[in-house]
């Protein structure tokens, strides 16, 4: 092996480099954006436990769905039931039927089931991309009227605003 690859706890092979950008992604993600790559990883997890299972690789289709059901795991432990928790209960139920799926394709081999979770991490995703976006312009917005706010009397003047009320 050479310095450019290195092997993960499961011996599979990978860049070094690979995995320097994932943890810098990681380091510098805001909770949102980590929580969306949750969703991208379970999802990614979940196709390849389905193509395994058709290739009649029980092995990989092992380890890719027990990998999604941790993350599923990790998302429900991550809830604050302190902030709102009608919201948790509501999202700890969609994170309880994505794990039943999930196991439940695991000791089957059920396509189906994962089809089942798919449907729903997508629909999951989908959502939560759109509150990363809806965050991303808040703050925004917020540093706009922030530089304005901090921007000196002149300069505000000429651009054409006045500071007089």
């Amino acid at each position: 092996m050479d310095a450019s690859q290195s092997s993960d706890k499961s011996g599979v092979m990978g860049d070094a480099s690979d995995n320097t950008y994932l943890r810098d992604a990681v380091m510098t993600a805001s909770p949102e954006q980590l929580q969306l790559m949750l969703y991208d990883g379970a999802i990614r997890y979940a196709r390849q436990a389905r193509d395994a299972i058709e290739a009649k690789d029980f092995e990989t289709s092992y380890d890719r769905l027990t990998k999604a059901q941790n993350i599923i795991l990790e998302m429900s432990h991550g809830l604050n039931h302190e902030v709102n928790p009608t919201l948790c209960k509501q999202v700890a139920a969609i994170y309880d039927f994505l794990f039943r799926k999930l196991v439940d394709a695991n000791l089957y081999r059920d396509v189906s089931a994962i089809d089942d979770s798919l449907k729903v991490l997508a629909i999951e995703r989908d959502t939560w991309q759109m509150l990363v976006d809806k965050i991303a312009k808040a703050r925004e917005a917020n540093s706009a009227m922030e530089a304005l706010d901090n921007a000196p009397a002149e300069d505000i003047q000429a651009r054409g605003f006045s500071v007089e009320g």
